[in-house]
C-alpha cells in the first residue's frame, strides 16, 4: 500500500470551516488586570492550563485564538477539536487540557506546538476580565501510531512517512497538494461498512480528520454512530474504525485508523481507586498474537512517574484475567482530598486524575502508544465519630473517648449539660482534654470531667445510691474552612455515695496535724494507725492530741510519738512520716491512706527499726561537757560514729553487731549497747588514749517477743514493728547486766507462753533523764 499526503493545514480548514465560522469573534484584553494565578504547563501529550474559580463562583471560560479569529471552547466543540475542560470543585480550579493536535494550534513539524487562549473571569459584580495565555511546547517524537483516550474524546494519529511493506520499489512519499483529487472516508462497525463519504460529511457526523506536517489525525467523541462496544479481558471497550483513502493519479491510497478506549470509570473498594484496561487492545490488530505489551507507565495529572516514584506513593499496576489494573490508595500524594459537612455529618472524598501509558509492539516492530486519562473520584465517605464511656465510678471522674476524628478536624468547644465551654475554658474549670493519635491517620479525644463539677447532674435514686449524669455536645471544626459539625454523648454513673475518709495534713515544728470535716457515712470506716483503731484510749497511751466538734475532726501527732517512721537521719535533719488509714468497718480492709512526710531538724533521737538497725543521735556534752564526740565508740571499739559535730554523735548499727547485748524475758527482747567516752591523757612524751572508759551512755531497743520469733530460726532479724528505744544517762562504771549477743542452737525452738503486748509502730526516744 502506498501513502501520499500533503503538508500544511488548508485541507483541515476545508473540512471543518463550516463548523467554526459561527464562533468567530474579536478578542478583547482588559486595560488593567488584577493578578490572577494561571498555571500553564507542557505535559507529555497535552497542554495543561489551570486557573482558580473566582469568588463570584462563575466558572472561567476559555477561547482558542489563532490567525482566523477567536473560538469559544464549549463542551461539544471543545471535544471535537481536542479540548478537555473540567472544574475540580475540591481545588476550586478550572482546568483545560489541549491536545497537541487540537484545532487552533500552530504545529511546526510535529515537534513544536504554539497555543494562544483567552481566559475570561467574571468578578463578583458581574464584570468580565480578559487574560491572554500563550505557550510554546517542544515535544519528544511521537510513535508511529498514537492513541489518546481523553475523558471526552478519543484520538488516533499515524505517521505519514512509514516504509511501505510492499514488495515493489515504491516507498512512502509525499506529493504536492494539487495532485490530490479528493479525500474519502468509510466507517466500519462490527464488520459492516458505511457508505463512502467526504470528510465534510464525516465531520457533520462528528468525525474529524486533519493532516499535520507528518501525521494523519482522526478524532471523535464517545458514543458516536458507527462506534461499537466490546468486552476485552472483562473490560468494556469502545472501538471506532475508519478507512481514509484518496485517489492520486493512478494510485489509490488507503489508511486504516482504529481507536480503542477502555470505558472503565474506575471504582473504589474502600481503600484504593482502581481503573481497568485490557492487557492488549486486540481491536488494534487483525490477530491478538501480533501485538505484545512492551512498557506500562502511570502517573497523575498528565505526568508520568518513574516506577520507583509511583511505588513509593503506594500506586500499583497488576494483571488480572486479561486486564491491567492501575490502583491509587485513598488520600495518596498526587490526588486531592476534600472534607466537608453533609447532612450534619463529616464526609470526605478523594479525586485523582490517572495518567496511563502503554507501548504495544506488533510483529513488524512498529510501536503503538496508548495514552489514557481518567478522572477517578471516591463517593462521599462518612467519617462518623464514636464514643466509648470509659468511666470508672470509683475514680469519681467521667472519662469519655471520642474516636475516628480525621486529621483536619479540631475540637473547638464542649457543651456540658447545656453549658458551653471552649476547650481552654473547660480545662480551666478542671476538665482534662487530650488529643491522642491513632494508627489510621485519625485522632481521638479523651475528655475527663469530675463528678463534683457544678454542672454535673446528681440524683439520689435509692438510699446511699447516687446517679451522676452528663450530656456532652462536641463541636468540631473542619480546617481550614472552619466548617462545624456536632456529636452527642450521654454518660451516667451509679455510685454508693460514700467514700473513705481522706484527711488534710500539715507539718509543724513539733509534729503533724490531720484534719477532716465530718460526713454522714463516716461510721462505715475505722481510722487506724498501723493495726490499731484510733480510740480515746490509744490517744491517751501514745500522747496524741485529738479534738472533736460537731463539724471537724483534728488529730495532732507530736514528734517521736508511736507511729512515726524515720528516714535519712543526719545530724542536721531527718524525715518523719505518719500515716492514717481508713478501714472498712465490715470487711476490715484498708481502703484509703492519708500519709504525710515532713522534714525535721535533728537534736537527739533513738530509732529502733523493724529491720534490726539502731540509730542514735546523742549530745554527749550535756552530761560530760569535756567529752570529745570524735573519741567515742560502741562496745566494739571498731564501731565509731558515722557523724560528729562539736557536741553530738550519730551511730547506726545492726542489733547483732558492734558488741550489742541482748536479754529475753517472757514478753520482750531487749538489745543494749553503750556509747563509750575515751579519755585523752597527756604525758611528757606524747598524748595517750586510754582504753579505760570514764563514762558511757547505755542505749536500748525493746521488741515484743512474739514479733521477732523468726530471729531464732534463720538468724535474720525481722520484726513486725519497730521497737521502743531508751537512752540512759552516762555512768562512771558500766553495769554488767547483759551478755554479748550469741545465738546458741538450743535457743532455736525456744517459745514463750505470754500474753501479747501492744505492738509499737514507731519509735519513742529519750525519756526524761536523771543523772545517775
Amino acid at each position: 500500500m502506498a501513502f501520499g499526503f500533503v503538508s500544511g493545514g488548508l485541507l483541515f480548514l476545508c473540512a471543518v470551516s463550516f463548523a467554526l465560522h459561527d464562533f468567530k469573534s474579536s478578542f478583547q484584553q482588559s486595560p488593567s488586570l488584577p493578578q490572577v494565578p494561571i498555571e500553564v504547563e507542557c505535559k507529555d501529550r497535552s497542554l495543561f492550563i489551570s486557573v482558580d474559580v473566582p469568588p463570584s463562583g462563575v466558572e472561567p471560560r476559555f477561547e482558542a485564538v489563532d490567525a482566523t479569529g477567536v473560538y469559544p471552547v464549549i463542551d461539544l466543540y471543545g471535544a471535537r477539536c481536542g479540548y478537555t475542560y473540567s472544574v475540580n470543585p475540591l481545588l476550586g480550579r478550572a482546568i483545560l487540557r489541549a491536545s497537541y493536535f487540537s484545532c487552533h494550534t500552530d504545529n511546526q513539524n510535529d515537534e513544536v506546538f504554539s497555543f494562544m487562549f483567552g481566559v475570561i473571569i467574571t468578578d463578583e459584580r458581574g464584570g468580565e476580565l480578559f487574560f491572554n495565555v500563550s505557550k510554546t511546547c517542544s515535544v519528544s517524537p511521537f510513535s508511529p501510531r498514537e492513541i489518546t483516550c481523553e475523558e471526552n474524546y478519543m484520538e488516533v494519529s499515524v505517521a505519514t512517512d512509514p516504509l511501505c511493506p510492499t514488495a515493489g520499489s515504491v516507498k512512502g512519499f509525499s506529493v504536492p497538494r494539487r495532485s490530490v483529487e479528493a479525500w474519502q472516508v468509510m466507517l466500519t462497525q462490527d464488520g459492516q461498512q458505511s457508505e463512502v463519504m467526504s470528510t465534510e460529511d464525516a465531520a457533520a457526523l462528528g468525525y474529524f480528520i486533519m493532516i499535520t506536517p507528518g501525521r494523519l489525525v482522526f478524532r471523535t467523541t464517545f458514543g458516536q454512530p458507527y462506534a461499537s462496544v466490546k468486552m476485552i479481558g472483562g473490560v468494556a471497550v469502545e472501538v471506532i474504525q475508519a478507512t481514509v483513502f484518496f485517489r492520486q493519479n493512478w494510485v489509490v491510497v488507503m489508511v486504516e485508523l482504529v481507536a480503542s478506549c477502555s470505558l472503565d470509570q474506575g471504582f473504589f473498594d474502600g481503600y484504593r481507586l482502581q481503573w481497568r484496561t485490557p492487557a492488549v487492545m486486540t481491536p488494534l490488530v487483525a490477530s491478538p498474537s501480533e501485538l505484545r505489551s512492551e512498557y506500562i507507565g502511570m502517573g497523575v495529572n498528565g505526568n508520568l512517574l518513574d516506577e520507583q516514584n509511583w511505588l513509593d506513593r503506594g500506586y500499583s499496576v497488576t494483571f488480572s484475567e486479561g486486564a491491567i489494573v492501575s490502583s491509587i490508595p485513598f488520600a495518596s500524594l498526587g490526588g486531592t482530598r476534600k472534607s466537608f459537612v453533609m447532612e450534619g455529618m463529616y464526609h470526605e472524598l478523594y479525586t485523582v486524575q490517572l495518567t496511563y501509558q502503554q507501548t504495544l509492539v506488533d510483529q513488524n516492530g512498529v510501536d503503538t502508544k496508548y495514552n489514557a486519562f481518567q478522572q477517578m473520584t471516591t463517593p462521599a465517605i462518612p467519617r462518623i465519630p464514636f464514643s466509648i464511656n470509659q468511666t470508672t465510678p470509683e475514680e469519681r471522674v467521667f472519662t469519655v473517648y471520642l474516636g475516628n476524628i480525621p486529621f483536619d478536624v479540631e475540637l473547638v468547644s464542649l457543651e456540658l449539660n447545656g453549658q458551653e465551654f471552649s476547650v481552654s475554658a473547660a480545662m480551666q474549670i478542671g476538665c482534662s482534654i487530650t488529643r491522642v493519635p491513632q494508627d489510621n491517620n485519625t485522632f481521638a479525644y479523651i475528655v475527663m470531667v469530675p463528678f463534683d463539677a457544678q454542672f454535673v447532674v446528681k440524683q439520689h435514686i435509692a438510699e446511699s445510691l447516687l446517679e451522676y449524669s452528663l450530656e456532652i455536645k462536641w463541636t468540631l471544626n473542619i480546617l481550614p474552612q472552619m466548617e462545624p459539625y456536632y456529636y452527642f454523648s450521654s454518660l451516667s454513673a451509679l455510685i454508693l455515695d460514700v467514700v473513705p475518709p481522706i484527711f488534710e495534713s500539715m507539718c509543724a515544728n513539733n509534729g503533724m496535724r490531720f484534719m477532716r470535716a465530718y460526713h454522714e457515712y463516716d461510721y462505715l470506716w475505722d481510722i487506724v494507725i498501723g493495726h490499731y483503731p484510733l480510740t480515746q484510749q490509744l490517744v491517751s497511751e501514745r500522747g496524741y492530741i485529738m479534738s472533736n466538734d460537731s463539724n471537724t475532726f483534728i488529730l495532732d501527732v507530736p514528734l517521736f510519738t508511736i507511729g512515726y517512721l524515720y528516714e535519712n537521719i543526719t545530724l542536721q535533719q531527718f524525715y518523719g512520716t505518719f500515716e492514717l488509714l481508713s478501714r472498712n468497718a465490715k470487711t476490715l480492709e484498708i481502703e484509703q491512706s492519708s500519709g504525710k512526710c515532713c522534714l525535721f531538724q535533728t537534736t537527739e533521737l533513738l530509732v529502733c527499726s523493724a529491720e534490726g538497725v539502731m540509730t542514735v543521735v546523742s549530745d554527749i556534752t550535756k552530761a560530760v561537757p569535756t567529752a570529745d564526740p570524735a573519741r567515742t565508740t560502741l562496745l566494739d571499739p571498731s564501731c565509731r560514729p558515722q557523724e560528729t559535730d562539736e557536741s553530738r554523735v550519730l551511730f547506726s548499727f545492726g542489733l547483732n553487731t558492734c558488741g550489742t547485748r541482748f536479754q529475753v524475758d517472757q514478753q520482750y527482747v531487749t538489745y543494749e549497747n553503750e556509747i563509750i567516752f575515751h579519755e585523752l591523757y597527756s604525758t611528757d612524751s606524747k598524748p595517750v588514749i586510754t582504753r579505760d572508759a570514764a563514762y558511757r551512755i547505755t542505749v536500748r531497743c525493746i521488741y515484743p517477743v512474739h514479733g521477732i520469733e523468726s530471729l531464732y530460726v534463720d538468724r535474720k532479724f525481722r520484726a513486725e514493728t519497730p521497737g521502743i528505744g531508751q537512752i540512759k544517762d552516762p555512768v562512771m562504771v558500766p553495769p554488767q547486766v547483759f551478755k554479748p549477743m550469741q545465738l546458741q542452737k538450743q535457743t532455736v525452738m525456744k517459745t514463750y507462753q505470754a500474753a501479747p503486748a501492744m505492738k509499737q509502730e514507731y519509735v519513742r526516744v529519750r525519756p526524761n533523764r536523771a543523772r545517775q
